[in-house]
């Protein structure tokens, strides 16, 4: 009987060892995507005139639509040779599936009275503004 006993016991201690070793010591949290920006020469009041205006609309439409939590423009201090002069930084509450993507693009392109076509041209008219270096998305990792 005594023996019956310690193998339940052991069985129960077994399984709440095992439970809690599988548990993470995270959540997944938001989808920040930081994108890294050259300004050409002469020309940085004009594009943070453009970050000013017509990005900064579309990311606030993106909070009303409940998308974006945050966004952030970010200047490199001393910026050397091949690094940017500024970091966008937007912060998404997740990730987006095609569907949702167009239909916020769908919104945006509805406010700014333009389709992707104009869309298009004007993205290629900044390019007198400012080089794009690339972009990176990361996925904050909440620790608990």
């Amino acid at each position: 009987m005594k023996s019956i006993k310690y193998l339940v016991m052991s069985a129960c201690l077994f399984s709440a060892v095992s439970a809690s070793a599988q548990e993470s010591s995270y959540t997944p949290g938001t989808i920040w995507e930081s994108s890294y920006v050259r300004i050409l020469p002469g020309q940085y009041e004009n594009y943070m005139d453009y970050l000013a205006g017509t990005w900064k609309k579309v990311q606030e439409m993106g909070k009303k639509e409940g998308v974006v939590v945050s966004y952030h423009v970010l200047s490199t201090i001393n910026a050397r040779q091949g690094e940017p002069d500024l970091v966008l930084i937007i912060e998404y509450k997740d990730y987006q599936t095609t569907a949702q993507q167009k239909a916020l693009n769908d919104k945006v392109n509805a406010m700014l009275a333009q389709d992707d076509r104009k869309a298009d041209a004007a993205s290629g008219a900044r390019g007198n503004m400012r080089e794009l270096l690339g972009s990176r998305q990361y996925q904050e990792l909440k620790l608990k």
